[in-house]
């Protein structure tokens, strides 16, 4: 297991910033949220990612992958009845795929609740067909970039497409590639499964389903800072001898973000040094 730190919760920084903070902290890598490092799409560019990648490099770190892939620039969605928008969609994915490969990072995490819910009476079996063939179209990009996608279940509170890991598995075995897979966030998970995070993670992990993890709290909070009890799912990886990356995704940082990042470091390191 390797630990990485999503970058928005000190978005404040410059990314370099960023880069060091997270590695006195003991993180190995970085997750990116692309919103957070441009203003124009354009921006976010090949150069872009060998800049990032030598930032992280030079504080000792490597970008392990990269989420929230939508929410910039605006006006896309999976799954908008809009050819144009849809096509503007996959090009600006693709363009991520691009980015990820560059920049080193190993996976994309596909959460992004708001561009995959139904648009006015659009069903939601149609919304997950229109993941289904988004996912399908960007197979091809991902295998040549050597990346694996992940399709995130997402709690029902985020949206009503795709919420636990057994309905994402059932949407990417329909495109039968190793290059898309879905994942565990634990806060999700919390809201969404009804069995143990440990038991979904040992499910899906040994049927090849989950190629990423993220943790965090039900109350949605860092790892640690609420009641979530995420041992057994450590014990479990450790088990498994799984090898991926394990980023920290708190989405309230308390009592701020570089203090929230510092906590979840010091709980997920004392987790790993638990089950070692």
């Amino acid at each position: 297991m390797k630990l990485a730190l999503c970058n928005e919760v000190i978005r404040e920084l410059s990314f370099a910033a960023q880069c060091k903070f997270a590695s006195q902290l003991g993180y190995e890598g970085i997750e990116i949220a692309p919103f957070t490092l441009f203003d124009e799409a354009h921006q976010f560019n090949s150069a872009h990612a060998q800049l990032s990648r030598q930032q992280a490099s030079d504080a000792g770190l490597s970008i392990s992958s990269l989420h929230w892939l939508l929410v910039k620039p605006d006006g896309l969605s999976l799954v908008s009845q809009d050819q144009t928008v849809r096509q503007k969609t996959q090009d600006w994915l693709k363009q991520l795929i691009e980015y990820a490969h560059t920049a080193g990072a190993s996976a994309l995490v596909h959460g992004s609740p708001k561009q995959r819910s139904p648009e006015g009476d659009q069903t939601i079996e149609d919304c997950i067909g229109r993941v289904q063939e988004m996912l399908a179209a960007i197979e091809p990009f991902a295998k040549q970039a050597g990346v694996t996608y992940c399709l995130e279940p997402l709690s029902p509170v985020e949206t009503p497409v795709i919420n636990t890991v057994a309905q994402a598995s059932a949407v990417v075995d329909g495109i039968n590639s190793p290059h898309i897979r879905t994942m565990l966030d634990t806060s999700a998970a919390s809201y969404s499964e009804s069995l143990p995070l440990d038991v979904v993670f040992e499910k899906y992990f040994i049927s090849g389903h989950i190629g990423h993890v993220q943790v965090n709290d039900h109350n949605r909070k860092g790892p640690g800072q609420g009641d979530t009890d995420l041992l057994p799912l450590f014990q479990k990886m450790k088990a498994l001898n799984y090898q991926g990356w394990v980023a920290v995704e708190p989405f309230i940082y308390e009592p701020n973000g570089p203090s929230c990042a510092a906590y979840s470091a010091g709980y997920v390191k004392g987790l790993m040094r638990a089950v070692a």
